[in-house]
Protein backbone atom coordinates (compact mmCIF):
# COMPACT_ATOMS: atom_id res chain seq x y z
CA UNK A 1 0.00 0.00 0.00
CA UNK A 2 1.12 3.25 -1.04
CA UNK A 3 0.96 6.75 0.81
CA UNK A 4 1.29 10.25 -0.65
CA UNK A 5 1.53 12.79 2.22
CA UNK A 6 0.46 15.93 0.06
CA UNK A 7 1.34 18.82 1.95
CA UNK A 8 4.78 20.20 3.13
CA UNK A 9 5.33 19.87 6.82
CA UNK A 10 8.38 20.42 9.21
CA UNK A 11 11.08 17.34 9.10
CA UNK A 12 10.56 16.15 12.97
CA UNK A 13 7.06 15.96 12.01
CA UNK A 14 7.58 14.00 9.08
CA UNK A 15 9.74 12.12 11.54
CA UNK A 16 6.57 11.21 13.68
CA UNK A 17 4.55 9.94 10.55
CA UNK A 18 7.34 7.50 9.72
CA UNK A 19 7.82 6.04 13.12
CA UNK A 20 4.28 5.08 13.15
CA UNK A 21 4.07 4.21 9.29
CA UNK A 22 2.64 0.53 8.99
CA UNK A 23 5.40 -1.82 7.81
CA UNK A 24 3.91 -3.06 5.03
CA UNK A 25 3.26 0.26 3.57
CA UNK A 26 5.55 3.04 2.19
CA UNK A 27 5.36 6.66 2.07
CA UNK A 28 6.45 9.73 -0.37
CA UNK A 29 6.20 13.22 1.35
CA UNK A 30 5.53 16.52 -1.13
CA UNK A 31 7.57 19.45 -1.25
CA UNK A 32 5.56 22.10 -2.79
CA UNK A 33 2.65 22.61 -3.02
CA UNK A 34 2.14 22.77 -6.55
CA UNK A 35 -0.53 20.59 -8.06
CA UNK A 36 1.87 19.28 -10.40
CA UNK A 37 3.81 17.84 -7.83
CA UNK A 38 0.83 16.34 -6.07
CA UNK A 39 -0.47 14.68 -9.47
CA UNK A 40 3.34 12.91 -9.90
CA UNK A 41 2.79 11.93 -6.44
CA UNK A 42 -0.63 10.27 -6.53
CA UNK A 43 0.23 8.83 -9.79
CA UNK A 44 0.98 4.94 -7.98
CA UNK A 45 -1.15 6.14 -4.72
CA UNK A 46 -3.58 4.28 -3.09
CA UNK A 47 -3.90 6.86 -0.17
CA UNK A 48 -3.45 10.16 0.15
CA UNK A 49 -2.47 12.15 3.52
CA UNK A 50 -3.54 15.66 3.25
CA UNK A 51 -3.37 18.00 5.91
CA UNK A 52 -4.56 22.07 4.42
CA UNK A 53 -4.09 21.07 0.90
CA UNK A 54 -6.30 21.61 -2.32
CA UNK A 55 -7.71 18.29 -3.74
CA UNK A 56 -9.86 19.57 -6.46
CA UNK A 57 -11.45 17.31 -8.77
CA UNK A 58 -9.12 17.33 -11.60
CA UNK A 59 -6.68 16.08 -9.03
CA UNK A 60 -8.71 12.72 -7.88
CA UNK A 61 -9.95 11.84 -11.04
CA UNK A 62 -6.51 11.48 -12.08
CA UNK A 63 -5.23 9.47 -9.83
CA UNK A 64 -5.41 5.92 -11.56
CA UNK A 65 -5.27 4.08 -8.12
CA UNK A 66 -6.37 6.31 -5.25
CA UNK A 67 -8.81 4.80 -2.62
CA UNK A 68 -8.78 6.99 -0.11
CA UNK A 69 -7.97 10.32 1.48
CA UNK A 70 -7.11 10.90 5.29
CA UNK A 71 -7.35 14.48 6.44
CA UNK A 72 -5.13 15.69 8.97
CA UNK A 73 -7.73 17.22 11.30
CA UNK A 74 -11.22 17.74 10.08
CA UNK A 75 -11.95 20.36 7.87
CA UNK A 76 -12.88 18.90 4.44
CA UNK A 77 -13.45 22.37 2.30
CA UNK A 78 -10.41 22.34 0.35
CA UNK A 79 -11.30 18.46 -1.00
CA UNK A 80 -13.93 18.08 -3.71
CA UNK A 81 -16.27 15.23 -1.77
CA UNK A 82 -18.13 15.16 -4.99
CA UNK A 83 -15.31 14.28 -7.18
CA UNK A 84 -14.37 11.38 -4.60
CA UNK A 85 -17.73 10.19 -4.05
CA UNK A 86 -18.21 9.86 -7.70
CA UNK A 87 -14.66 7.70 -7.97
CA UNK A 88 -16.13 5.74 -4.83
CA UNK A 89 -13.27 7.48 -2.54
CA UNK A 90 -13.51 7.00 1.11
CA UNK A 91 -12.60 10.36 2.88
CA UNK A 92 -11.76 10.18 6.42
CA UNK A 93 -11.13 12.70 8.87
CA UNK A 94 -9.44 12.50 12.57
CA UNK A 95 -12.61 13.93 14.49
CA UNK A 96 -11.98 14.94 18.11
CA UNK A 97 -7.63 14.92 17.56
CA UNK A 98 -7.25 18.29 17.55
CA UNK A 99 -9.67 19.38 20.01
CA UNK A 100 -7.69 19.96 23.28
CA UNK A 101 -5.08 21.79 21.15
CA UNK A 102 -7.45 24.10 19.36
CA UNK A 103 -9.68 24.61 22.38
CA UNK A 104 -6.56 25.81 24.80
CA UNK A 105 -6.07 28.12 21.84
CA UNK A 106 -9.47 29.39 21.46
CA UNK A 107 -9.00 30.55 25.55
CA UNK A 108 -5.70 31.98 25.10
CA UNK A 109 -7.20 34.22 22.12
CA UNK A 110 -9.61 35.74 24.32
CA UNK A 111 -7.48 36.32 27.22
CA UNK A 112 -4.94 37.83 25.33
CA UNK A 113 -7.32 39.83 23.39
CA UNK A 114 -9.29 40.70 26.17
CA UNK A 115 -5.76 41.82 28.04
CA UNK A 116 -4.33 43.39 24.90
CA UNK A 117 -1.31 40.83 25.58
CA UNK A 118 0.66 42.09 22.33
CA UNK A 119 0.39 45.59 23.33
CA UNK A 120 1.77 44.99 26.21
CA UNK A 121 4.80 42.53 25.31
CA UNK A 122 5.82 45.14 22.38
CA UNK A 123 5.91 48.22 25.17
CA UNK A 124 7.73 46.75 27.32
CA UNK A 125 10.00 45.66 24.69
CA UNK A 126 10.34 49.59 23.33
CA UNK A 127 10.95 50.74 27.22
CA UNK A 128 7.19 51.56 27.73
CA UNK A 129 5.81 50.86 31.02
CA UNK A 130 2.13 50.79 30.22
CA UNK A 131 -0.10 49.52 32.79
CA UNK A 132 -1.78 52.51 33.50
CA UNK A 133 -3.11 53.16 29.53
CA UNK A 134 -3.54 49.32 29.57
CA UNK A 135 -6.10 49.49 33.08
CA UNK A 136 -8.38 51.44 30.39
CA UNK A 137 -8.81 49.25 27.80
CA UNK A 138 -8.79 45.81 29.42
CA UNK A 139 -11.26 43.72 30.79
CA UNK A 140 -11.89 40.05 32.55
CA UNK A 141 -13.54 37.23 31.75
CA UNK A 142 -15.34 37.07 35.29
CA UNK A 143 -19.44 37.03 34.49
CA UNK A 144 -19.38 37.71 30.88
CA UNK A 145 -21.49 36.13 28.41
CA UNK A 146 -19.44 33.47 26.07
CA UNK A 147 -21.42 32.80 22.77
CA UNK A 148 -20.76 29.80 20.58
CA UNK A 149 -21.42 29.66 16.85
CA UNK A 150 -21.34 25.60 16.30
CA UNK A 151 -20.93 23.44 19.10
CA UNK A 152 -19.07 20.75 18.20
CA UNK A 153 -15.89 18.67 19.70
CA UNK A 154 -13.98 21.20 19.71
CA UNK A 155 -16.76 23.98 21.12
CA UNK A 156 -17.30 21.67 23.91
CA UNK A 157 -14.01 21.21 24.88
CA UNK A 158 -13.62 25.18 24.94
CA UNK A 159 -16.84 25.07 27.26
CA UNK A 160 -15.35 22.77 29.50
CA UNK A 161 -12.16 24.94 29.79
CA UNK A 162 -14.24 28.20 30.54
CA UNK A 163 -15.59 26.35 33.77
CA UNK A 164 -13.11 27.83 36.18
CA UNK A 165 -13.87 31.72 34.88
CA UNK A 166 -17.13 32.06 35.82
CA UNK A 167 -19.23 32.67 32.55
CA UNK A 168 -22.11 32.26 30.72
CA UNK A 169 -22.40 29.93 27.87
CA UNK A 170 -24.75 30.53 25.68
CA UNK A 171 -24.49 28.46 21.82
CA UNK A 172 -25.89 28.13 17.98
CA UNK A 173 -25.83 25.02 15.86
CA UNK A 174 -27.91 23.59 13.29
CA UNK A 175 -29.09 20.85 15.99
CA UNK A 176 -29.23 21.41 19.74
CA UNK A 177 -26.93 19.11 21.72
CA UNK A 178 -28.40 16.52 24.45
CA UNK A 179 -29.65 18.01 27.70
CA UNK A 180 -26.78 16.05 29.51
CA UNK A 181 -24.19 17.72 27.55
CA UNK A 182 -25.49 20.98 28.05
CA UNK A 183 -26.44 20.39 32.14
CA UNK A 184 -22.63 18.84 32.17
CA UNK A 185 -21.31 22.11 30.07
CA UNK A 186 -23.59 24.53 31.63
CA UNK A 187 -24.44 25.73 28.17
CA UNK A 188 -27.64 26.67 26.74
CA UNK A 189 -29.02 26.45 23.58
CA UNK A 190 -30.12 30.16 21.76
CA UNK A 191 -31.07 31.09 18.09
CA UNK A 192 -28.42 32.88 15.86
CA UNK A 193 -30.21 36.73 16.79
CA UNK A 194 -30.07 36.01 20.56
CA UNK A 195 -26.12 34.63 20.12
CA UNK A 196 -25.41 38.10 18.52
CA UNK A 197 -27.35 40.23 21.09
CA UNK A 198 -26.23 38.48 24.29
CA UNK A 199 -22.54 37.27 23.35
CA UNK A 200 -19.97 39.65 25.12
CA UNK A 201 -17.27 36.70 23.30
CA UNK A 202 -18.27 35.51 20.76
CA UNK A 203 -15.65 32.27 19.53
CA UNK A 204 -16.71 30.89 15.88
CA UNK A 205 -16.72 27.03 15.53
CA UNK A 206 -18.51 26.16 12.32
CA UNK A 207 -17.25 24.20 9.56
CA UNK A 208 -17.27 26.53 6.19
CA UNK A 209 -20.45 25.79 3.85
CA UNK A 210 -22.41 27.47 1.10
CA UNK A 211 -24.49 28.06 4.41
CA UNK A 212 -22.07 29.32 6.73
CA UNK A 213 -19.66 31.25 4.29
CA UNK A 214 -19.53 35.32 5.31
CA UNK A 215 -21.75 34.77 8.16
CA UNK A 216 -20.43 37.63 10.11
CA UNK A 217 -20.80 40.57 7.65
CA UNK A 218 -21.72 44.39 8.38
CA UNK A 219 -24.77 42.81 9.01
CA UNK A 220 -24.38 40.70 11.89
CA UNK A 221 -21.84 42.79 13.29
CA UNK A 222 -24.57 45.86 13.89
CA UNK A 223 -26.53 43.12 15.41
CA UNK A 224 -23.69 42.36 17.88
CA UNK A 225 -23.56 43.79 21.54
CA UNK A 226 -21.29 47.02 21.50
CA UNK A 227 -17.80 46.42 22.66
CA UNK A 228 -18.58 42.37 22.01
CA UNK A 229 -15.29 40.31 20.93
CA UNK A 230 -14.55 37.89 18.04
CA UNK A 231 -12.53 34.72 18.13
CA UNK A 232 -11.97 32.70 14.75
CA UNK A 233 -10.39 29.43 15.34
CA UNK A 234 -12.62 27.56 12.46
CA UNK A 235 -12.36 29.10 9.28
CA UNK A 236 -11.28 32.38 7.57
CA UNK A 237 -13.62 32.63 5.26
CA UNK A 238 -16.59 32.66 7.97
CA UNK A 239 -15.98 36.32 8.03
CA UNK A 240 -15.98 39.09 5.78
CA UNK A 241 -12.44 40.59 6.35
CA UNK A 242 -13.91 44.39 5.33
CA UNK A 243 -16.55 44.65 7.04
CA UNK A 244 -14.77 43.23 10.52
CA UNK A 245 -11.77 45.58 9.88
CA UNK A 246 -14.82 48.39 9.86
CA UNK A 247 -16.33 46.61 12.68
CA UNK A 248 -13.22 47.21 14.89
CA UNK A 249 -12.72 50.87 13.57
CA UNK A 250 -15.58 52.31 14.94
CA UNK A 251 -15.99 50.41 18.00
CA UNK A 252 -18.97 48.62 17.26
CA UNK A 253 -16.48 45.44 17.97
CA UNK A 254 -13.62 45.90 20.79
CA UNK A 255 -11.36 43.31 19.41
CA UNK A 256 -10.52 40.23 18.04
CA UNK A 257 -8.30 36.99 17.77
CA UNK A 258 -7.87 34.88 14.49
CA UNK A 259 -6.25 32.03 13.87
CA UNK A 260 -7.64 31.49 10.37
CA UNK A 261 -8.18 34.27 7.83
CA UNK A 262 -9.96 34.81 4.47
CA UNK A 263 -6.77 33.61 2.27
CA UNK A 264 -3.95 31.87 3.57
CA UNK A 265 -1.57 33.06 3.96
CA UNK A 266 -2.91 36.34 4.60
CA UNK A 267 -1.32 39.78 2.81
CA UNK A 268 1.60 41.41 4.91
CA UNK A 269 -0.48 44.56 4.77
CA UNK A 270 -3.87 43.48 5.76
CA UNK A 271 -5.23 46.31 7.96
CA UNK A 272 -5.89 43.63 10.57
CA UNK A 273 -2.32 43.28 11.62
CA UNK A 274 -1.72 46.87 12.12
CA UNK A 275 -4.74 47.19 15.01
CA UNK A 276 -3.85 46.84 18.65
CA UNK A 277 -7.13 45.30 19.58
CA UNK A 278 -6.28 42.05 17.30
CA UNK A 279 -4.59 39.33 18.32
CA UNK A 280 -3.78 37.04 15.35
CA UNK A 281 -1.66 33.64 15.01
CA UNK A 282 -1.13 31.69 11.38
CA UNK A 283 -3.76 28.94 11.69
CA UNK A 284 -1.37 26.97 14.24
CA UNK A 285 -4.04 26.59 16.99
CA UNK A 286 -4.13 22.51 16.08
CA UNK A 287 -0.13 22.58 15.55
CA UNK A 288 1.27 21.44 18.76
CA UNK A 289 4.07 18.88 18.51
CA UNK A 290 2.67 16.79 21.58
CA UNK A 291 -0.11 16.11 19.99
CA UNK A 292 1.18 14.91 16.52
CA UNK A 293 1.50 11.19 17.54
CA UNK A 294 -1.94 10.72 18.74
CA UNK A 295 -3.32 12.57 15.92
CA UNK A 296 -0.89 10.19 13.61
CA UNK A 297 -1.63 7.38 15.14
CA UNK A 298 -5.76 8.27 14.24
CA UNK A 299 -5.09 8.53 10.34
CA UNK A 300 -3.51 5.51 10.62
CA UNK A 301 -6.16 3.57 12.67
CA UNK A 302 -8.60 4.63 9.75
CA UNK A 303 -6.55 3.43 7.33
CA UNK A 304 -5.97 -0.12 9.27
CA UNK A 305 -9.72 0.02 9.33
CA UNK A 306 -9.87 0.81 5.96
CA UNK A 307 -7.92 -2.04 4.78
CA UNK A 308 -8.95 -5.14 6.61
CA UNK A 309 -12.52 -3.73 5.06
CA UNK A 310 -13.97 -2.87 8.94
CA UNK A 311 -15.89 0.13 9.41
CA UNK A 312 -14.70 3.46 10.11
CA UNK A 313 -16.26 5.59 12.79
CA UNK A 314 -18.65 7.12 11.77
CA UNK A 315 -17.87 10.84 13.17
CA UNK A 316 -14.37 10.07 11.06
CA UNK A 317 -16.23 9.04 7.97
CA UNK A 318 -16.60 11.50 5.18
CA UNK A 319 -17.97 9.48 2.53
CA UNK A 320 -18.09 5.96 1.90
CA UNK A 321 -16.31 3.91 -0.68
CA UNK A 322 -19.61 3.40 -2.98
CA UNK A 323 -19.57 5.24 -6.18
CA UNK A 324 -21.97 8.07 -6.83
CA UNK A 325 -25.07 6.38 -8.06
CA UNK A 326 -26.16 8.39 -11.60
CA UNK A 327 -29.60 9.14 -12.17
CA UNK A 328 -29.69 9.75 -15.90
Amino acid sequence: MHIAFLTPMASVTLDVVRTLLPSDCTINFAQTTSKEEHAKLLADADIAMVVGTYMDGDLIRQAPRLKMIQKWGIGVDKIDLAAAKEKGIVVAITAGATSTPVSEHTVLLMLAVSRRLPVAHRGLCEGKWNAIDLRTVCSKLEGKTVGMFGFGSIAQHVAKRLSGFDVNIIYHSRRQVAPEIENRLQARYVDFESLLAQSDVLSLHAPLSAQTHHRFNSDTFAKMKRGAILINTARGELIDEPALVQALQTGQLSGAGLDTYEAEPPRADNPLFLMDQVVTTPHSAAGVYDNVPYLVGHMFKNIALFRQGLPIASADLITSNEPLRRTT
